[in-house]
């Protein structure tokens, strides 16, 4: 399995590609791409994308090994990372197309609709940073609610069940 800097660092040159933007990506909305590229591994394989975990802060989940890794990058740090799978890669090609276009404040506002990120809330005031982790059996509940889309195919996972090869549509 990927970690999750891996990841994030395949999800920022992806990103970069398909925004055709110069600038690295903006952290805010690199952990909530993160946040929902492990949600929708969950919808499309029921595992995890990624090694690495997730924290409720006041703005929606941060890891913290990302937030490292970012810091590192922002001052011109080069850290070692490697390949990804073609699933993972798959995934986050399809998270930075349906997500990837959002602004970053949008990304928290959607993020704080996920119980996993209420549930690491609780006991908490809203402008109160958090460190407690989002329970991966929470992130797999978020998941149920998903419909993933594939962007190769421009059709919704479900409608795979009707397709009959030879068939146009």
């Amino acid at each position: 399995m990927d970690s999750i800097v891996d990841i994030a660092k395949y999800l920022i040159d992806r990103y970069k590609m398909v925004s055709k933007e110069d600038n690295i990506i903006d952290e805010m909305k690199l952990h909530k791409l993160l946040y929902f590229a492990q949600r929708e591994s969950f919808a499309i394989n029921n595992e995890p994308l990624f090694l690495g975990k997730f924290e409720g802060w006041k703005y929606g989940p941060v890891s913290r090994d990302v937030r490292a890794y970012y810091k590192d990058l922002k001052s011109g740090i080069l850290i070692e990372t490697k390949e990804i799978s073609e699933t993972s890669k798959y995934i986050i090609n399809n998270i930075v197309e349906e997500y990837g276009a959002m602004a970053a404040w949008k990304l928290s506002d959607l993020s704080h609709k996920e119980k996993s990120w209420l549930n690491s809330r609780e006991g908490l005031s809203e402008g109160e940073n958090g460190d407690i982790e989002l329970k991966l059996e929470d992130i797999k509940l978020d998941s149920e609610k998903v419909r993933p889309y594939d962007y190769v195919w421009d059709m919704y996972y479900d409608e795979f069940e009707d397709y009959v090869e030879g068939d146009e549509y």
